[in-house]
């Protein structure tokens, strides 16, 4: 291939990896251009680029997915070259050729290499082919539910359907039983069809207790290939990743040198150039391919903090034509890297995705933000006998001195930006790398204590009680992580300590000392001339009531509920108190959106509802009413009026943010009321379906 200079590149993408696009492009000095949906027209990545068109309104098969005006929009801002980062357009091989003929350079892999690894069956088929070891299942054209029930049959229980063209979790169903396969190849085939407009499946057994170790590749035109070591994705939620890290906990270096080797032949079967993930299940001393991801991964920053490389750089550079910039002997493993994917969901309610605004939004004050040449260096810089040192489990003095882990955040998100229906719930990615596994994980659990995320429900307090956890903290991960130990990270509710209540009444009061007339007579308290001003607060919680006695003397509060301390306090800034309460001192973070308090305090999170007495005590009265958890397409009414239903039987399937949830019946009853037909799209809160 001659090499061709990248001037300006289109990203053919939003959020996060729009961002993380732009920043490398901006270090080379290429301009950018980002599209942009109506729902996306003042989003973080149009805000950095050097120039943005619009491409459709907010459904991606309209904006996103539209190739033609993505294509449209390169040729008129005269862009070299078109980023499709991943998701969306990725790995969508009519767009890698639509623009090749449009004369513009594609930033990853050919038209057919991206053809032969978009199907998961057709992918299996090279790779047995190429002596790849694949998962034992079928992938065979014949997609009749009579001849797949029989194959999987064959295979035996428990086993996976798969979409063939899929990614991500959608379009897969775990089937424990014959019985049980009819309804879950449906489902699968109906999610596969809506994502990837494909319903096309494969079987394949489903392992016991696999980890998902996957091997970061790169080729150059001249078919010179590398790998750059191994990441874990074992741990997940709804078959997609939550945690991954690098390097795999307990790999040996001869099975990383086989890994490696097995995913380079996958490479140069289908004679890949760019950047791909070979993604591969590992159980016991065997592992086999699973698929190969023919584009950058979500999860690539953990192996730019382990290596010193930006990955997205060497992609610019290998398509412009130009050499690999390393070869194997020169890739060295410094240290450990850990990401983390904090979500817009609810954990307690099935990880079920949350809409909403972000209504505050703080990450770790000393976070970089993509890779920098700054952390480049720094890892360049490291010795090799660091590493070695690192490997067994000691933490070496860093070059020049510093911290012993850094902390990095990929987000394509601001405070008062909005998690819409039409988009993946992705807030950000924290990533933490430490000069060995042990530092990383306990830099991770800081990071996590110095964000900040309030307006919608996450997943941050999920993610740290994974990240602390003693069978985490001992490597002890595989895919069924989370269900094993769902009882210790989806623990149940427990009042929040006495002090998260006094500080929160504290910050009230001071809050609302320094924004009244600093007169007497004008404070709405219980204060009485000659008298001690004294007051109560009331909170609610998950877990009930507490009220909270405060009396103002000469020095300070005097607190008699709900526990009987002497307390000073001020506020340092709108939002954190300094607080010492009998000789122990204090600092908290209270943020007050509409009627609810966000308390942080020692690294956990308290949301407090301030109540009074006077406010009415009725709750609506929602029994009988099947209601939508959040905005989307109805995309099956699996019951008629009159039906009779048991409790937690399936009565209707939503479709949003990209994939499917099932509604079940809240108890016993009978169908009275359908109020919404298939495709039709409720809001949420709507009233879906009435139940007597």
């Amino acid at each position: 291939m001659t090499s061709k200079s990248i001037d300006k590149v289109l990203i053919a993408n939003r959020g996060e990896i729009a961002c993380r696009i732009i920043r490398t492009a901006r270090q080379l000095g290429i301009r950018t251009v980002a599209v942009y949906s109506d729902a996306d027209a003042a989003a973080l990545h149009v805000e950095m680029a050097d120039e943005a068109v619009a491409i459709g309104p907010p459904p991606p098969q309209q904006s996103y997915l539209n190739i033609e005006r993505i294509v449209a929009a390169a040729k008129r801002t005269a862009a070299d070259a078109v980023h499709p980062g991943y998701g969306f357009l990725s790995e969508n091989a009519a767009f890698a050729q639509d623009c090749t003929e449009a004369g513009l350079i594609f930033i990853g892999p050919s038209a057919a290499a991206i053809d032969a690894m978009g199907s998961k069956s057709a992918a299996k088929a090279i790779m047995e082919k190429a002596a790849v070891p694949v998962v034992p299942g079928y992938h065979g054209d014949n997609q009749s539910e009579k001849h797949l029930q029989k194959e999987a049959d064959r295979i035996g229980y428990p086993l996976l359907i798969k979409a063939t063209a899929g990614g991500g979790g959608k379009g897969m169903r775990l089937v424990e039983k014959s019985a049980d396969f009819a309804a879950a190849l449906a489902a699968a085939k109906r999610e596969s069809k809506a994502a990837f407009n494909d319903d096309k499946v494969l079987l394949e057994r489903y392992l016991t207790a696999p980890r998902h170790i996957e091997i970061q590749v790169f080729r150059d035109s001249a078919g010179n290939g590398v790998y750059l070591f191994e990441r874990d994705c074992s741990v997940q939620r709804r078959h997609q990743k939550v945690l991954e890290e690098a390097p795999a906990p307990g790999m040996t270096e001869p099975r990383r040198q086989a890994m490696g080797k097995a995913a380079l032949t996958a490479a140069a079967a289908i004679d890949y150039q760019g950047a791909g993930t070979v993604e591969f299940i590992v159980e016991d001393d065997e592992f086999y391919f699973m698929e190969m991801n023919t584009r950058l991964q979500v999860e690539h920053p953990v192996t730019e903090m382990i290596t010193g490389i930006d990955l997205v750089e060497w992609q610019f550079r290998i398509a412009s034509g130009e050499p690999l910039p390393l070869q194997q002997d020169d890739l060295h493993i410094r240290g450990h890297a850990l990401e983390a994917r904090l979500y817009a969901e609810d954990p307690a309610k099935d990880f079920l995705p949350c809409t909403g605004t972000l209504l505050h939004l703080r990450f770790p004050p000393d976070a970089m933000h993509g890779p920098t040449q700054d952390i480049k260096r720094h890892l360049y810089n490291r010795s090799p006998l660091e590493g070695e040192q690192a490997k067994q489990g000691r933490s070496p003095q860093l070059s020049g001195g510093g911290m012993p882990y850094q902390v990095r955040v990929d987000t394509g998100v601001r405070e008062s930006d909005a998690v819409s229906v039409y988009y993946d719930p992705m807030i950000t990615k924290l990533i933490t790398w430490g000069t060995d596994r042990h530092t990383c994980l306990r830099g991770m659990a800081q990071a996590l204590s110095d964000t900040r995320i309030v307006g919608l429900n996450n997943n941050l307090d999920f993610i740290k009680r994974m990240v602390v956890h003693p069978a985490f903290a001992k490597g002890g991960v595989d895919t069924g992580f989370i269900p094993r130990y769902s009882t210790d990270l989806l623990p149940q509710e427990t009042a929040p300590p006495a002090e998260v209540f006094i500080l929160a009444a504290l910050h009230t009061l001071l809050s609302r000392r320094d924004a009244a007339d600093p007169s007497p007579w004008s404070l709405s308290n219980n204060w009485q001339l000659n008298l001690p001003a004294t007051e109560s607060l009331s909170f609610t919680t998950a877990t009930g009531e507490t009220e909270v006695t405060v009396e103002q003397t000469r020095t300070g509060y005097r607190i008699s509920r709900p526990a009987a301390l002497e307390a000073q306090a001020r506020l340092k800034g709108e939002t954190t108190i300094a607080a010492e309460l009998d000789g122990t001192k204090h600092n908290a973070e209270v943020i007050k959106t509409g009627n609810l308090l966000t308390v942080f305090h020692a690294g956990n999170r308290y949301e407090l509802t301030p109540f009074s007495h006077e406010q009415s005590t009725e709750a609506e009265d929602t029994e009988g009413r099947l209601t939508a958890p959040m905005p989307g397409r109805i995309v099956a009414v699996l019951v008629k009026p009159g039906q009779s239903v048991t409790k937690g039987q399936p009565l209707l399937i939503l479709e949003a943010m990209k994939m499917e949830h099932t509604l079940t019946a809240p108890k016993d009853a009978t169908v009275k009321a359908i109020l919404y037909k298939e495709n039709q799209m409720p809001q949420e809160g709507t009233e879906l379906i009435t139940l007597v």
